[in-house]
């Protein structure tokens, strides 16, 4: 007889958003997953914090504008409490100001509202398992619109950098820049997996949990600017 492995725990999911109709529409769309477990409902950001605490979702798919609490400061409240969740933001526009005010508060991306269903699930599978879902493109055309003209007035001096290698920092460079490990990997004439360890030790030597944030220290650094 041949042990069978378990079978993996469903990915736990808190939808928040304040337009009842729209939640209905994302349980339709996750409810057909067997991976994917919704937990619970809320309509604004300070029932979002209340059931991130109590009940500890994988994932919670947060809307930015909404009433009583707004999504980028119910983003900050979870994770400066250090619960084991994780936000991904959903947004009306692409462009949203809001989106960089989320990224910064530690969300860990952010999709449109209309991204296809497949394009959901996929997101919310790769942020459960710690990766990070904005494209790079993207969040550099984020970085570009909104850098300059969004100071963190909570944000204490930027992180040093000085702890990279140089290579690293170049690494980190190309990253911001927009390109993908494999892009990197052709630049600099390595391999695809040395460049996944060089964005791995990077992460880890700037206390960061995923590739957004390293795109938006790179910025906030001075490492990379924003066009202007």
């Amino acid at each position: 007889m041949t042990d069978q492995a378990a079978p993996a725990r469903p990915v736990r999911i808190l939808l928040v958003d304040d337009q009842p109709l729209l939640r209905t529409g994302f349980r339709m769309v996750l409810g057909a997953e067997e991976d994917l477990d919704i937990v619970a409902e809320a309509g604004d950001g300070v029932e979002a914090v209340d059931l991130s605490r109590r009940l500890l979702p994988d994932v919670v798919l947060m809307d930015i504008r909404m009433p009583r609490m707004d999504g980028v400061a119910a983003t900050r409240a979870i994770v400066e409490a250090k619960l084991p969740v994780r936000v991904l933001i959903l947004t009306t526009f692409d462009l949203d100001e809001y989106v960089v005010g989320a990224l910064r508060a530690g969300a860990s991306g952010f999709l449109a509202k209309d991204v296809p269903a497949e394009d959901l699930v996929a997101a919310i599978r790769t942020v459960a398992a710690g990766d990070a879902v904005v494209a790079p493109r993207i969040l550099k055309r984020l970085l570009d619109r909104f850098a300059g003209v969004l100071p963190d007035p909570a944000a204490g001096p930027p992180k040093t950098l000085g702890g990279l290698t140089e290579r690293e920092r170049e690494v980190l460079g190309q990253v911001a820049r927009g390109l993908s490990n494999a892009e990197i990997a052709r630049e600099l004439s390595v391999s695809e997996t040395t460049i996944k360890t060089h964005v791995g030790h990077v992460l880890t030597k700037l206390g960061l949990r995923d590739r957004v944030q390293a795109v938006v220290l790179a910025y906030e650094s001075g490492l990379v600017r924003p066009r202007g």
